[in-house]
């Protein structure tokens, strides 16, 4: 029979073993998800045109040069000029950090409002419960367009109102994914015995709950960063959005896509190609992030 100091040293040795060098790991994660690493690489890319925007561009994205509009891709414009004489890569870099604002802010914000208010639901239930759930009904009853296109309709254009738009339908449906796992946690002997302790609700929902229901949050948190870009690019291009002269890929095509689709199809060829790449990434990027946190579908 093993002792304890035996059975910590074989312990030891098995987590010794278990370790990986990073690089070994990495490549197995692209070899197991080649999609998702794909996804991932776009959203970095995505990311580090953001960062260095400056270093990227001697342009100005927001100054009109009448004397350049509309040229078409060149040695001095990549990707041709609108028709403002502004560089369209210069707009679509910076243009990045605008969808990053919003996706990143609503994801989080939306997420993690639903997180908190579906584990609430779930944990103290009666009442409560049915009360947020029949709000969250009604919100959901609404397509995800219709309801932000109401509240910006109501607040006015502009990127803070449509971060608040955006995040509003986010969080009834965090909240739903979140509860339905929090319910099943709630009726864990654990919280029961944290009861019996003498534990605050607050304590027993942050320090128990919680964390045991991260892996539906960062699955719903993923997928809202697609869900957001493509919905602010929505927004922005039906004019009540983003206003200009900011950069934004979704008010660069308001103007370009119909006007000028045949006369400099660069125009509206570009941001949505910028658009639909972004989309693309964060789709890919959630689906391996689901893939390896969901426990079904873990072992396929």
């Amino acid at each position: 029979m093993l002792n304890t100091s035996e059975i910590e040293v074989e312990s030891d040795f098995e987590e010794l073993s278990e370790k990986r060098p990073f690089f070994q790991v990495f490549f197995e994660l692209i070899r197991k998800q080649p999609l998702g690493a794909a996804g991932g690489g776009i959203v970095v890319l995505m990311i580090l045109m953001a960062i260095f925007a400056e270093l990227l561009t001697v342009f100005d994205p927001e100054l009109n040069s009448l004397e350049h509009m509309l040229m078409p891709p060149d040695d001095t414009f990549w990707l041709g000029t609108d028709q403002f004489g502004r560089d369209l890569l210069t707009r679509i870099i910076y243009g990045a950090r605008t969808a990053l604002l919003v996706g990143f802010t609503c994801a989080i914000v939306g997420a993690t409002l639903g997180l908190v208010l579906g584990v609430a639901s779930a944990y103290f239930g009666g009442m409560f419960d049915l009360i947020v759930q029949r709000i969250v009904d009604v919100v959901m009853a609404f397509p995800l367009i219709i309801l932000a296109l109401a509240v910006v309709a109501t607040l006015g254009p502009g990127t803070q109102n449509v971060i608040i738009a955006i995040t509003i339908p986010f969080v009834p449906q965090c909240a739903r994914v979140v509860r339905s796992n929090a319910l099943a946690i709630r009726e864990i002997p654990y919280v029961d015995a944290a009861r019996a302790l003498g534990f605050s609700d607050m304590r027993i929902i942050l320090r128990h709950m919680v964390p045991n229901v991260m892996a539906p949050y960062l699955i719903m948190l993923t997928s809202f960063l697609g869900q957001a870009i493509l919905l602010e690019a929505s927004l922005s291009y039906l004019g009540m959005g983003v206003q200009e002269p900011t950069p934004a890929w979704g008010l660069m095509l308001q103007g370009g896509a119909e006007e000028f689709a045949e006369s400099a199809p660069w125009v509206a060829i570009w941001p949505g190609i910028a658009i639909s790449l972004a989309v693309f990434g964060f789709n890919l990027f959630g689906d391996s992030v689901r893939d390896t946190l969901d426990p079904k579908l873990r072992s396929r």
